[in-house]
């Protein structure tokens, strides 16, 4: 996947590493006009990474439809990249949001727009993040949340909270411009939150950033270790795979609220492959 791209908003030419590290995501957009609206959000905000995992319509870049709504984001939409997976997607990637119209009992710790992009600036700093956003009807599976670092909820009227996919696009669009551009004028100032969990989740996320970090871990990474982590928890008799609960998904919870560094996630893969080597029965070296 080409990550060259570059801002055509001239008031973030010093800001490169927020505006070009950050990619959006749509997974399995089922109408080319809200691909092309969301294109069109991108670019009034000043952004212009569009990856597309698995649209219902091949080619969606080029179907009228979808040019009228980009209503001149044209190159944005031109230049949009179609994966067949959200892994794919993710791919480099070492932070992401998922947004969701739901909460959800399980799953990454979840945010409002304003606070989740007080974290965003922070990560894009480290490399590659990314915006994950869900099909029209069902969002997104509870498979494709758990690959992500945090969930946003877009706090809507509860009497009527549907939001077109490019609408959910340019409010957290809007939201990372607002605080890449202050960042500068404001980096030692606590950000803007919108209540008490908010000021809390953002000051543990923060508190991590204090020292020397070191390379952050990629999604693909992130993944590897989980699967491991798993087998070796297996083997261990502690996880049933016929009856695994959530134990899995409240540890991807736990790993989530670190920001797991690339030695980190090293030294789990470390431990779980001498779980493996310990649990091996004496047969398993005869065969």
């Amino acid at each position: 996947m080409d990550h060259t791209h570059h801002s055509s908003d001239p008031t973030v030419a010093e800001l490169r590493g927020g505006f070009t590290s950050t990619r959006f995501v749509l997974v399995e957009p089922s109408h080319p006009g809200n691909v092309g609206a969301a294109a069109r959000a991108l670019k009034t905000m000043g952004f212009s990474r569009l990856v597309l995992v698995s649209p219902r319509v091949p080619h969606v870049q080029s179907d009228p439809e979808a040019i009228a709504m980009a209503s001149g984001a044209d190159d944005v939409l031109a230049s949009a990249h179609v994966v067949p997976t959200l892994a794919d997607a993710l791919s480099g990637v070492h932070w992401s949001i998922a947004l969701t119209a739901r909460l959800r009992e399980y799953g990454p710790p979840q945010w409002t727009p304003r606070a989740a992009a007080a974290v965003a600036h922070e990560q894009a700093v480290h490399g590659e993040i990314a915006l994950v956003f869900g099909n029209e009807r069902t969002g997104l599976s509870n498979e494709d949340v758990e690959r992500c670092s945090a969930l946003v909820h877009i706090p809507a009227n509860p009497a009527y909270s549907s939001l077109n996919l490019a609408q959910a696009v340019q409010v957290l669009a809007y939201e990372l411009r607002t605080t890449y551009l202050s960042a500068d004028d404001a980096a030692s100032e606590t950000p803007v939150v919108r209540d008490v969990r908010d000021v809390r989740d953002v000051r543990d996320v923060s508190a991590g950033q204090g020292g020397p970090a070191g390379v952050r871990a990629a999604s693909d990474e992130i993944e590897s270790m989980f699967a491991h982590l798993e087998s070796a928890l297996v083997a261990l008799e502690f996880l049933d795979p016929a009856n695994p609960k959530k134990l899995m998904s409240r540890l991807r919870r736990l790993f989530a609220r670190s920001g797991l560094e690339r030695e980190e996630v090293n030294i789990v893969r470390g431990i779980a492959k001498h779980i493996l080597l310990k649990t091996r029965r004496p047969d398993d070296d005869a065969s």
